[in-house]
């Protein structure tokens, strides 16, 4: 029975999916470290992670089992996707399912901020009537500076622009403005121009200290900043010295350089207990709508893999769309990109007799993956020649 290890508290839904898609299902809670990811993927066919656990080059060496690892999140920066990719090892994520949560607290985190609610609500339950309009503004008639113009960056885009706001965006590719968005041709610009300012970027070593003290400077006397992208963006120390100056009036931050590894571990940060400052732990996109819909989509996604061989999605492989056919006996091939694979897969098979009734080929950078349907079961010799090919990372036979 193949067997799956599921880290990080994942959605019961997924679970059940893989159980019933017949894996043996081990769940842990917490996250692991390196060596302790190690020994626990000894025999180990599929990996669920969310953010915490980091799965390395020397991890992914080591675990001679493991077939894909699936990222029940958005980002995938935890995992070493080329390595994983070198050996042949799928690797999924949840690019969509938890969009529509994250931008749910973007909004509520614009307008608490704006308003100020945030220090209403301490005086309160401090025993301090303080109602006073100062500080505290409409959303209505401001402007948000998106910075990441992606699936979730282009959602808040159309429900504050509902609210009233202008929305500016920058981003470094090309992108299509939705609504009457304004693209800024500079993040100077950007952050010139917006009274609140939002990041939305992805996980890449380029964005790292992205958002730091000469940024912070850029932006608005009285502006907000939120981040809910990756810990390593801002400078915590560089936005703790903006709001005690007063330079920005508020900020949310939800991601952080160094996280607790556990729920209830202690959390540190130059952030804590400044005024109008939003502090959540890691929750952007964690409610039980989106964490059951991330637990359906990845854990569907590791399932069909298994199955069917299809990549759909795939983060680091070349991308299939397939199908399982009844009767249909399919070879799903991993191999270096270099010319003539695909005839010496077909010499091959043609010099066993093996007949073929379908053949589809994509590459991704110095990946390829060729999938073959043979209409009759495949002898262990033709695996033995075709695993033995030079170019050859990883065979797999689908009956």
């Amino acid at each position: 029975m193949p067997k799956a290890l599921l880290l990080e508290n994942l959605h019961p839904q997924s679970r059940a999916i893989l159980e019933e898609a017949g894996f043996d299902v081990v769940t842990r809670t917490g996250a692991l470290d390196e060596s302790e990811l190690i020994e626990a993927l000894e025999g180990v066919h599929l990996l669920g992670i969310r953010s915490k656990t980091q799965v390395t080059a020397a991890a992914i060496e080591q675990a001679d089992d493991l077939v894909s690892i699936g990222a029940f999140c958005i980002g995938t920066n935890q995992i070493d996707l080329a390595a994983a990719a070198s050996r042949g090892i799928a690797t999924f994520n949840a690019p969509f399912s938890n969009t529509r949560s994250v931008v749910e607290i973007a909004i509520a985190e614009i307008i608490g901020l704006t308003r100020r609610l945030t220090e209403f609500d301490k005086q309160m339950h401090d025993g301090v009537w303080n109602k006073s309009a100062v500080g505290a503004h409409e959303v209505r008639g401001r402007t948000l500076g998106i910075i990441g113009y992606g699936n979730i960056g282009t959602q808040l885009s159309v429900l504050a622009e509902n609210l009233g706001m202008s929305v500016v965006f920058y981003d470094t590719a090309e992108k299509l403005a939705l609504g009457n968005a304004r693209r800024m041709h500079t993040l100077d610009e950007l952050l010139e121009t917006a009274d609140v300012v939002t990041l939305h970027v992805d996980g890449r070593s380029g964005n790292a200290g992205l958002f730091g003290a000469k940024q912070i400077a850029r932006m608005k006397p009285g502006a907000v900043l939120m981040n809910l992208s990756r810990g390593f963006v801002v400078d915590p120390a560089a936005l703790r010295d903006a709001i005690v100056s007063g330079h920005l009036s508020g900020a949310a931050v939800d991601v952080f350089p160094v996280e607790p590894k556990r729920k209830g571990d202690p959390f540190e940060s130059e952030l804590r207990g400044l005024p109008n400052v939003i502090l959540t732990p890691h929750t952007g996109g964690s409610t039980e709508e989106a964490q059951e819909a991330i637990g359906q989509f990845v854990a569907h996604k590791l399932r069909d893999y298994i199955a069917t061989g299809s990549t759909t999605l795939s983060v680091n492989l070349p991308n299939v769309a397939l199908d399982q056919y009844p009767g249909v006996h399919r070879l799903a091939y991993l191999h270096h990109n270099v010319p003539g694979v695909l005839a010496g897969i077909n010499a091959t098979l043609a010099e066993h007799g093996v007949n073929i009734e379908g053949q589809l080929l994509a590459t991704r950078g110095d990946i390829g993956y060729v999938v073959t349907d043979a209409g009759s079961p495949v002898d262990p010799a033709v695996v033995a020649a075709l695993s033995s090919q030079p170019s050859a990372i990883r065979l797999r036979v689908l009956s």
